[in-house]
């Protein structure tokens, strides 16, 4: 019998870097992508794949992360005033039931490995899932949710995965594919950021997890590897070698790396066509302004 995913870690303990200056003061993960935070789209994926328990990896400087998840009676007192009950149930789906969430610091930047293996202790011996904020995908059923779909037929450790022009792949973790079975594919191995004429395929690895145990485990063991840090791919890999499976899921949806920053404008465009209040006028913006450019050219 296949274990339910209940847990799921979110690493938001890194600086931000790209986006400087606005990560100064702000933690990348509050950044907005059209009227919701990074992290809300990450825990809306969450919450419908079944995850019931969030456990937040942070660093100094997050605590806007903590604030955002808590209850804001005031405003909530101003927006039920005002009858604004549209806006008040959307304030309301921000908030985090008391024990729901942990948070956990990631004193040093170990990489992405060792955000994880920090979580160990709230993990114990259950399955879990790993969800990177980065990465931003628009599906009609959530990349986990289609992921946990799929684990419970299968099982072992499994990887959201898609393929990558052949010139990307050095950054990504790839895929050494084993067997392809169409949505799944059986891994025989996985590299971390390979040099592109070196990489087994160009099935890359995106940032959605379902890992057991035993990768935990792993992490313990494991030394710095690739940029000198412990990498997540690293401890997955283990698993082969243990003979334990590993898959690769090709989800259905559209990423955006909101990592960089042209895929969270990219993001920003795709988002605010969706939207039935935006769409119209955001859609007229858009076609003057490359009008105009043309015009320039």
């Amino acid at each position: 019998m296949k274990r339910r995913v209940t847990k799921a870690i979110f690493p938001v303990a890194g600086l931000g870097t790209r986006f400087l200056p606005a990560t100064k003061s702000v933690p990348k993960e509050i950044m907005t992508l059209v009227d919701r935070p990074l992290i809300q789209y990450a825990i809306d994926e969450a919450r419908a794949a079944g995850i019931k328990e969030f456990i937040f990896v942070t660093s100094r400087g997050k605590g806007a992360l903590e604030d955002y998840f808590d209850t804001a009676p005031e405003l909530e007192n101003a927006l039920r005033k005002k009858g604004k009950s549209a806006l008040l149930k959307e304030l309301k789906n921000t908030n985090m039931e008391s024990g729901a969430i942990a948070y956990i610091r990631q004193h040093r930047a170990l990489g992405l490995g060792h955000a994880v293996w920090c979580a160990r202790r709230l993990i114990a011996n259950e399955p879990f899932a790993v969800i990177l904020t980065d990465d931003v995908i628009a599906a009609e059923t959530s990349c986990l949710q289609q992921m946990t779909e799929a684990y419970a037929e299968t099982g072992g450790c499994m990887v959201a995965a898609m393929e990558v022009p052949q010139d990307k792949v050095s950054s990504y973790g790839v895929l050494d594919i084993k067997d392809d079975m169409g949505a799944m594919v059986s891994v025989a191995g996985m590299v971390e950021k390979p040099d592109k004429d070196k990489a087994p395929s160009n099935l890359a690895v995106i940032g959605r997890y379902i890992l057991t145990p035993h990768v935990l485990q792993n992490l313990s063991r494991i030394k710095q590897g690739s940029g000198g840090e412990i990498q997540l791919t690293d401890a997955i890999a283990e698993e082969i070698k243990c003979g334990r499976d590993v898959f690769g899921f090709r989800f259905r949806g559209q990423r955006f790396d909101c990592g960089s920053k042209a895929g969270f404008l990219q993001a920003t465009v795709a988002f605010g066509l969706a939207r039935d209040d935006l769409r119209d006028e955001f859609s007229t913006y858009l076609t003057e302004m490359v009008a105009l450019q043309k015009a320039a050219q």
